[in-house]
């Protein structure tokens, strides 16, 4: 599995430059800022750490993701259901069931997903 780990505050950065991309390098820190009340400094620190990792590119002070939301996301679950579930997804929805209702509409999405994942 691809290397897709990031840390709390590096996620948090790349869900700006998911939200806002194509987006100037200053328009970014302003927001981080704004956001995540980082100083430029630490914005432009973290975002060469990203473009270094693959993460992004930053192209005449445009800055774009390489890397989609959804990726990071699939690699983040599959390390959490691997680490603490052993892969075990039933595991995993045991547990987080466990104290939990579902809707109708979140049951039929679910059994409609699984349903899915089967074929």
């Amino acid at each position: 599995m691809e290397e897709l780990r990031l840390f709390d505050a590096e996620y948090r950065f790349m869900e700006l430059i998911w939200d806002m991309e194509p987006v100037r390098s200053m328009d970014l820190a302003k927001k981080a800022f704004q956001e995540l009340g980082w100083k430029k400094s630490t914005c432009y620190t973290v975002l060469k750490k990203l473009v270094e990792r693959g993460f992004v590119e930053n192209d005449h002070a445009v800055v774009q993701a390489l890397i989609a939301r959804e990726q990071v996301q699939r690699y983040e679950s599959q390390v959490l259901l691997d680490k603490s579930f052993g892969g075990s997804l039933p595991a995993f929805l045991t547990l987080f069931l466990k104290d939990r209702k579902l809707s109708k509409k979140e049951a039929e999405e679910i059994k409609k997903m699984i349903e899915e994942a089967e074929e």
